[in-house]
This record gives C-alpha cells, sequence and structure tokens, in this order.
C-alpha cells in the first residue's frame, strides 16, 4: 500500500516535470542554436530565465509541498549582499538535497538561474536536469585530476564575462556525508596525525585551490556553507520530498572576502582544511544546542514556485485534453497499452533521478595527505589514491 501511494504522488509530478522539463530543454536548445553564436550574453540572460521554469518546481517541491524549513544564519552585512555579487560556494555534503538546499538560498536571492556547481559527468547525462544543467554551464569532470584540471580551468574563465551575479558551488569533500565514510576519513586522518573529524569528511582542496586561483580577479567573496540536520528532524531525502514529509535544515553562512584568502597554493589548500576543522567544531556545538551561532534570518516563503507548478499544470491539462480528443488515446486497448509504457517510463526515470541523490549510491572519495605533512606508519598509497579530484 506504502509503495502504491508513492506512486500516485511520484507518477503524476513526474509527468509533470518531465514533461515541462522536455519544454525547457528544447528551449534553451533553440537559444543556444540561435542566440549563443551572435550574443554570449543574451543568451545568458534568457537562459536564466528559462532554467527557473525547471528549478522552480523543485523550489515548489521544497516550500510547498513537502514543507521542508530551511533556516538560514548570517549575519545581516551578508544576507544583504547575498545575489548581488558573484560568488565561490563552498559546502559540507551533509544530505541528500544540499544542491537544492543551495537552490532554495539562490532562489531567495534572486540568482537561482545563475546558479552553477561543479558537478561529475555523468550527471549531464541525467534526462531534463542534466540536460538543462549543461545549457547553464555547470562544470562537469570526470574525477581523474589529470583530465580535469585543464577542463576546470577552462570553465572557470569562462565564467569571467558572466553578466549577472551567479554562484558556483563546490562540494570539497568530494562525496556525501556517511557514517561509512566518515569511518574512513577518521581511520585515514588518525593514521596521517590529522585532526580527526567528528561531523565532516576531509576536504580535497585541487579543485577550491584551482576555483581561487582563477577566479580571483573577478569573484569577490567565499562563500562558506554548514548544513546541519536538528536531532528532532528527518533527514530529509527526494523520495520524502515528493511523498511530502517534512524536516527541517539549518545553514550557516559565512562570507570571506577573497582578497583575504592567502596568495600561494598551498596556503589556499591549507586554508581549505581549516576551514573545515573550524566546521567541525561548530558541528559539534549545533549537535549540542539544534541551532547555529549568528542571526537567523526570514527568508519567507515565495509564492513565484508555486504560480509556476499550477501555471505548468495547467498547460498539461489543457494539452492532454486536447490531446485525448485528438488521437482518442485511450478509445483501443492499443492506446491504453502506450498510456501505461508511458507512465512507467516516467516511473523508472522518477526513480532514476531519485537514485542518483541517494548518498549511500555515491562513490567514497579518495584523498591524499597534504603535501606539507608526513605521514605517519602508514604505507605509501597508490598513485590512483593520490589523484586529489575535485567534485
Amino acid at each position: 500500500m506504502a509503495a502504491i501511494a508513492a506512486a500516485a504522488v511520484i507518477v503524476p509530478l513526474g509527468v509533470l516535470f518531465l514533461i515541462s522539463g522536455l519544454v525547457v530543454n528544447l528551449l534553451q536548445a533553440i537559444c543556444f542554436v540561435l542566440v549563443r553564436p551572435f550574443s554570449k550574453n543574451t543568451h545568458r540572460r534568457i537562459n536564466r530565465v528559462v532554467a527557473e521554469l525547471l528549478w522552480l518546481q523543485l523550489v515548489w517541491l521544497v516550500d510547498w509541498w513537502s514543507g521542508v524549513q530551511i533556516n538560514l544564519f548570517t549575519d545581516s552585512e551578508t544576507f544583504r549582499k547575498m545575489g548581488e555579487e558573484h560568488a565561490l560556494v563552498i559546502c559540507n555534503h551533509k544530505s541528500d538535497i544540499d544542491w537544492l538546499v543551495g537552490w532554495i538560498l539562490a532562489q531567495r536571492s534572486g540568482c537561482l538561474g545563475s546558479a552553477l556547481a561543479v558537478m561529475k559527468k555523468s550527471s549531464k547525462l541525467l534526462p531534463v536536469i542534466g540536460w538543462s544543467m549543461w545549457f547553464s554551464e555547470y562544470l562537469f569532470l570526470e574525477r581523474n585530476w589529470a583530465k580535469d584540471e585543464s577542463t576546470l580551468k577552462t570553465g572557470l574563465q569562462r565564467l569571467s564575462d558572466f553578466p549577472q551575479p551567479f554562484w558556483l558551488a563546490l562540494f570539497v569533500e568530494g562525496t556525501r556525508f556517511t557514517k561509512a565514510k566518515l569511518l574512513a576519513a577518521q581511520e585515514y586522518a588518525a593514521s596521517m596525525g590529522l585532526p580527526v573529524p567528528r561531523n565532516v569528511l576531509i576536504p580535497r582542496t585541487k579543485g577550491f585551490v584551482s576555483a581561487v586561483t582563477h577566479m580571483r580577479s573577478f569573484v569577490p567573496a567565499v562563500y562558506e556553507v554548514t548544513v546541519a540536520i536538528p536531532k528532532t528532524s528527518p533527514p530529509p531525502t527526494m523520495l520524502g520530498l515528493f511523498k511530502g514529509q517534512p524536516s527541517v535544515v539549518n545553514v550557516h553562512l559565512k562570507r570571506h572576502l577573497m582578497k583575504d584568502l592567502p596568495g600561494t597554493e598551498d596556503e589556499v589548500a591549507q586554508w581549505c582544511r581549516d576551514i573545515f576543522i573550524e566546521k567541525d567544531k561548530m558541528l559539534d556545538k549545533h549537535n549540542e544546542d539544534d541551532t547555529f551561532p549568528d542571526q537567523k534570518q526570514n527568508m519567507g516563503r515565495p509564492l513565484i514556485s508555486l504560480v509556476v507548478i499550477v501555471s505548468w499544470a495547467c498547460l498539461l491539462v489543457f494539452g492532454a485534453i486536447k490531446f485525448m480528443q485528438w488521437s482518442n488515446l485511450l478509445s483501443s486497448w492499443k492506446g491504453i497499452g502506450v498510456s501505461a509504457i508511458g507512465l512507467g517510463v516516467v516511473t523508472f526515470l522518477m526513480q532514476i533521478l531519485i537514485q542518483f541523490s541517494q548518498s549511500e549510491r555515491s562513490n567514497p572519495a579518495k584523498v591524499s595527505a597534504p603535501s606539507n605533512i608526513k605521514p605517519k606508519n602508514v604505507v605509501e598509497p597508490s598513485p590512483t589514491t593520490q589523484n586529489d579530484k575535485p567534485h
């Protein structure tokens, strides 16, 4: 019964998301072919609006369907700056929907359509959502630094003339947080004489160092984000969102001026590691208090995502009625069979999307020792292990 109830929710929402998403993909493709060759900035401005027609549906899932409460803790000056400047965003990877939490913050700040991320290459193959990310200039890497170094450099430099404020999210832990991965990180840290983490994984710094190196001249700030789930709240998941399960996510955001970061690559890498040591301590405190320091900001629950989802639903219902009248699809067993196959495809694609977001299905990150730290009583890792791949 539970599976039937879940399907009764996921299938219609999935039909709405996939069909509207394909329409968005088509519009993005048309703009890419007809507009971008003549004006890259015009294409980016148009794509920002078009992409939001898709992303706002997922924002609606959080705001209006499941009622997930996202609490932002930051100072007033940082809250005012959000959405008014380019920013490199680094975050711990606590839950399955951290990327969506970032979209919520971006939407509240007015830059949802220009919120970007560094993703693994396979992400762009995801129907609808991955294709839209590709048109929106997300950066896709193979988790092989020998190949990714030049790809990341080119992608970062391409953003230097972005016409509107953008956020580029980088999960420097390289993988989603799980107890098994934490245990592996703790064993590794202990063997290398590093501080043993309790709430985060060990950051892999090459991607972050590259981002800082190539973005210093046009990105004024690094937004350091810490995500935590209160003890009284279940962890949010994509499946839970579709089922309408409420949850609470606390987010702490600290703004660092890019010009204040150290000058050398080794120092920037150490700065990142130090930040995660402090983040670990902050999460210890959150585990005790179920809250973060700094002022809790009022972000509200905007109506725009509700307007977009209702508009898409009305267009879909109207189009479906017209199509049924024209095709008489349900007037024969063949038509009914085709419809059933279509719903099965929708269910399958939505299952792929949900599974893709699940932390237990993500690959564990391999970490390497910082260059300035000598291992203690450990065997030298293989060259594969030494790849400090960004994600």
